[in-house]
């Protein structure tokens, strides 16, 4: 029921969703089992980076860093469903799996066999989960702000208000603050007299548009999964992790090497939440160092279905 709740609050906002697509024609979008997802996609034969953003924020925040990178990579950036204009399916719960094969239905859609996938927070968890059921799609990690699920479990319970974590009333008061909420998540995740008024105009801008922000979905989701359901052996990954994140005082960054026990864990003291969009260029750089030493040749290639 939840997940039909989702998909018809996202449905009921979305009257201006097309609208906005059809004035970025340089990305389409992709239907698959999880929902319709908003994509963009340079293309090229050079290895692969799909970058993901971490709601309230979307794909128009991350034109910067798109930038910096698309000479070097083929870029794909999309919001994830139930979030940004990407509409979840009726049956999309936000677990484990699900996001997993949402990233995995991308890949196969845009004809590529292999990339390495820039998440953050929340939505690290669905590549390390990719990165495990398909180990042969991922060629690496490098992540932003994932510490371990069962610090993620900690954090939920200490930052998220609880009638968010509850199935039905999550939804519903997700859905009915959603604008207020991103102002008082964008408070909260900067640094201190950081200007917010570069994240919340393309929030706004998305969010008047019919944006999806399926804040209760993706926690009550990730609050049913289990620790080992996360556990990578042997894709490389490097997470950068920015030390003023002040919702994060309480985590420990190398807690993420309960999941990930050969993990390269870099810091940014004076990034808050964001730190691939609070400094890209210097979130590119060491982007760049991670692609040379772990990415060889080509990731993309090819189309392939096999996982």
């Amino acid at each position: 029921m939840i997940a039909l709740l989702d998909s018809l609050l996202t449905r009921w906002s979305a009257s201006g969703r097309m609208a906005a697509i059809a004035a970025s024609p340089a990305k389409r979008i992709i239907d698959s089992p999880s929902g319709s997802i908003r994509v963009l996609d340079t293309g090229s034969g050079k290895p692969c980076v799909v970058v993901v953003p971490d709601g309230p924020n979307v794909v128009e925040h991350y034109e910067h860093l798109s930038a910096l990178l698309v000479r070097d990579y083929r870029l794909v950036c999309f919001d994830m469903p139930g979030f940004g204009l990407s509409l979840p399916s009726s049956s999309y719960r936000h677990s484990l799996d699900q996001g997993a094969r949402a990233v995995l239905d991308v890949l196969d859609a845009l004809g590529i066999r292999q990339a390495t996938l820039a998440f953050s927070c929340a939505n690290g968890f669905y590549a390390l989960r990719a990165a495990q059921i398909a180990p042969r799609r991922i060629a690496s990690l490098f992540l932003a702000q994932t510490p371990s699920l069962s610090a993620m479990h900690a954090w939920t319970m200490r930052t998220v208000p609880w009638p968010l974590r509850i199935p039905v009333l999550g939804q519903l008061a997700a859905w009915a603050f959603r604008l207020k909420t991103t102002n008082a998540w964008y408070a909260m995740a900067l640094p201190r007299g950081t200007d917010r008024t570069f994240y919340r105009r393309h929030a706004h801008h998305a969010l008047a548009r019919g944006a999806c922000f399926c804040l209760a979905g993706v926690v009550q989701g990730l609050l049913r999964e289990a620790i080992s359901a996360v556990k990578v052996a042997r894709t490389p990954c490097t997470m950068v992790w920015g030390g003023s994140d002040r919702s994060h005082r309480a985590t420990n960054a190398q807690s993420l090497l309960d999941c990930v026990p050969h993990a390269e864990i870099i810091h940014f003291e004076d990034c808050g939440h964001f730190p691939d969009l609070e400094q890209p260029e210097r979130y590119a750089k060491f982007l760049n160092e991670h692609m040379l030493k772990h990415v060889s040749g080509g990731g993309q290639v090819e189309a392939s279905t096999q996982r």
